[in-house]
This record gives structure tokens, sequence and C-alpha cells, in this order.
């Protein structure tokens, strides 16, 4: 008797001795499925980089092309500099309502619950997601390069090299990671009840604000308004460059808006790829249609910044609409986009590439459709106008905070060191006179004007 109970005791030992060692095993499982979903988004949206490259190289002329690759090349390389040394902290540092003031250069511990209540951290308002420092660092680093890019279309064609560089390292240093930190880092904006989920105002709406200030300054580029007040259409010199750009953004967006939620959750990130995928698809039929209504052709730069304009409005609102919100959204966008890129062009706003339709006029559009399209509390869901309010509150207040500050640093380099090239530097083009090189060595193409005669 004595040696079956000896056996039972042991058996039993056996068999509970794995669940509890694997009573732990979850939570670090998680953590590292969590960690792989973060780092492979985050890899998507770092690969979005070619894709601007790619879009604004082909929207604009082919004297210019050294000029954009290079520009949205370095871009990332001042971005990450930036981000570690002041950004990361201004933003996601604890502080105060205005500013993160804490964890300097990745200083300091990050206190995620999986870490105990032994650390005494200094990142309390990324507290809700386990993953490592390191992976919430690297994904919002790529977030905040996206930022900066997004100016670089809009200046394109007549801004020095140097000056772009050092705008860039303000914005991401400094502008961003403030707007940043009153949505996202615990600021006055969060207390609120803002909801930004991926970034149609903290990313997209700030650097259309930061474009605009920067292409008011700077001026539209030569022959573009004529004295009689037409407009001269500058064509893009590579449609194809273009599309394929726009299709490698398109995919990125499924880590853009998927991995802001920082963890491997099957529903939401099926939910939210899918928003973002139906949203990108009506907006690109609905400029289709409103660009061959209203221009007489179904232009395809304007089927691609439809796309583009479908997944900007997106952005912020993909994890709380349903899939008809989504498509209503995309529509909605796609033709905002349209009649945007034409009002720029009636006040004489050149934009290049219709940045700023696409990221300022539809962040600020996707930032508020959280009101209106939430199927908790959205108006058009029967709860009133208090979100939507809270939404304008948060439009408003990082738009003239970026928009102002972004004004101030662009005339303050225009009166230091210069933005614009010189008139002459602009014709021949600033791939010879600010790189000394040429993308399309050896091969001869008729000035536009000229093609435009022939056709």
């Amino acid at each position: 008797m004595y040696r079956r109970v000896l056996v039972g005791l042991l058996l039993a030992v056996v068999i509970a001795t794995p669940s509890f060692a694997q009573s732990a095993e979850p939570d670090t499982t998680k953590v590292a499925l969590d960690t792989i979903w973060v780092l492979v988004a985050g890899m998507l949206v770092f690969f979005m980089n070619a894709g601007f490259a790619m879009l604004e190289t082909g929207l604009c002329r082919a004297k210019n092309a050294v000029n954009i690759l290079a520009k949205n090349f370095i871009v990332f390389a001042v971005s990450s500099l930036a981000f570690w040394f002041l950004g990361f902290a201004l933003m996601f540092g604890d502080g105060n309502p205005m500013v993160g003031l804490s964890g300097w250069m990745l200083s300091g511990a990050d206190n995620s619950p999986l870490m105990g209540d032994a650390y005494s951290g200094v990142f309390t308002s990324l507290n809700w997601t386990g993953v490592p420092l390191t992976a919430k660092f690297f994904f919002q680093l790529v977030f905040a390069g996206t930022a900066a890019t997004i100016v670089s279309g809009a200046v394109a064609e007549r801004i020095k090299f140097v000056s772009f560089i050092a705008f860039s390292a303000v914005l991401v240093g400094i502008i961003y990671p403030i707007g940043g930190h009153w949505a996202w880092g615990g600021g006055w904006l969060a207390g609120m009840g803002f909801l930004d989920f991926a970034g149609s105002t903290v990313v997209h709406s700030v650097g259309g604000w930061a474009a605009l200030a920067g292409v008011i300054v700077l001026g539209p580029r030569l022959g573009k308004y004529m004295k009689d007040g037409s407009v001269r259409p500058i064509l893009g010199h590579n449609m194809a460059l273009a599309t394929l750009g726009t299709l490698i953004l398109w995919l990125g967006w499924f880590g853009f808006n998927p991995g802001s939620t920082m963890a491997l959750d099957p529903a939401a990130i099926s939910l939210i790829a899918l928003n973002t995928n139906m949203a990108a698809a009506a907006g690109c039929l609905s400029a289709a249609t409103v660009a061959w209504l209203a221009l007489g052709k179904p232009d395809l730069s304007m089927i691609l910044n439809g796309t583009l304009a479908g997944l900007v409005a997106i952005t912020a609102p993909c994890s709380v609409v349903s899939m008809g919100g989504s498509v209503v959204i995309g529509l909605v966008a796609g033709v905002l986009v349209v009649y945007a890129v034409l009002f720029f062009d009636k006040v004489r706003i050149d934009d290049p590439v219709g940045a700023l339709s696409v990221h300022l006029v539809n962040g600020v559009f996707g930032t508020l459709a959280v009101g209106l399209f939430a199927t908790d509390g959205g108006l058009f869901y029967g709860g009133g106008v208090a979100k939507l309010m809270t939404q304008l509150v948060g439009v408003a207040g990082v738009g003239a905070m970026v928009f102002i500050v972004s004004l101030i640093v662009w005339s303050l380099l225009k009166m230091t060191i210069g933005i614009r090239v010189s008139p002459e530097e602009e014709h021949e083009g600033l791939d010879i006179g600010e790189h000394g090189i040429e993308a399309y060595s050896g091969f001869v193409q008729a000035p536009q004007e000229a093609r435009a005669e022939i056709m």
C-alpha cells in the first residue's frame, strides 16, 4: 500500500511539474510573438521609404530625380539619430501634459507590466504593450521618419539639400515629438480622450502642416503659375515608378496600421488590415471617378493619390470603425484629394506630388472620422458630438503648433543658410547643381516645353 502511495505521489509530481514549468511560459511566448510582430510591422513601415522615394521621383522631372532619391534616403538616417537623441524622450518620456522630460537616449528603465514593480520606469505612456523598449523605439522611429518624408515631396524641385536635412532634424527631434506626446505620450490630448490609433494626425497631418509651412516660405517652382492666372502643368517623368511606389506604400500600410496594436492580437490586426485595404480601394475608385468627371480623363496621378488618401484617412479610425465605415471613409477621401489638388493650385500653393492633399487634408479628415464613424460613440452611431469635438480640438491644437513652429524654423533657415536653389540651378536641375550626377546619364530628353508642343 505504501508503495502505491509513493508511486502515486511520484506520478503526481511528474505530471504536475510540466504544468508548473509552463505556467510562466505563456507570458514569455506572448512577449516573443508580440516582439516579432512589432519588428516585422516596423520593417514594413521602414520599406515605405522606398515607396515614397519612387512615388515622388516619378511625379517630378527627370532632372531632379537624384535629388529626390537622395532626400528620401538620407531623411531616415537623420530621423534615426534625431529621434534617438531627443525625439523619443520628448514624445514618450514621463514629464508633463505638454512634453516628456525623461528617458534621454533610451536611458532609464521601461516599466512595462511584465517587468514587475521593482523597476522604476520613465516611459509610462508605453506600459500598455509588453514588448522590449528597443522594439517600442524601433516601431516609433519608423513612424517619425515617415512624417519627415512627407515634407520631401511638397518642397521638391527647388529646395536646397542642406536645408531639407536641417529642417528634418528639427521636425523629428522636436516638432513631431511634442505633438506626439500630446496624443500618444500621456499628454493633454490623451487626457481628453483624443483617439488617433495609427497617426492620421500625429504622423500624416503633422508632416502635412510642416510641408505647408515650407511651401509657403519656399514659393512655387519657376514657371508653374503664369501672370495671367493660369496654371502650367509640370508633368512627372516616370509614372511606372510612381505606380510601383504607391503599391509599396499600400503594402507598407499593412504594417503601419495593424502594427500599431504592438501585440499579435489576431482579431484586432485582421480587422485593422481589412479596414485599411477597403478604405484604400474605395479611395482609389472614387478619385478615379471624380477625376474622370471633373478633368475629362481618369488621371493616373489622381488614382494613385486617391489610394493614398484612403490609407491616410483610415489610419486614425482603423481600429474603431466597421468595414462599411472604412469604405465610406475611403470614398470621401478619394473625392477630397482630387478637389484639394485643384484648390491648392488655385491658391498658388505649389505641391509637385500632392502631399498636402493626401497627408494634410485627409489626415485631418481621418482624425475627424473617428468622431463620425466610431461604432462606439461616433456621431453616426448615436453617440452625439462629444467625441467629434474632442477630435476637432486635437486636429486644431496639433495643427496650429506644428504650422507655427515650422513656419518659424523655415523662416530662420531662409534668413541664415537659405532654403532655395538659384534660378539657374532650378532650370538646369538639382541633380547637377546639388549632387553633380544625373539619374539618367547618357539619355537625352527634349525639354518639357518642346514635348508639350509636339503633343
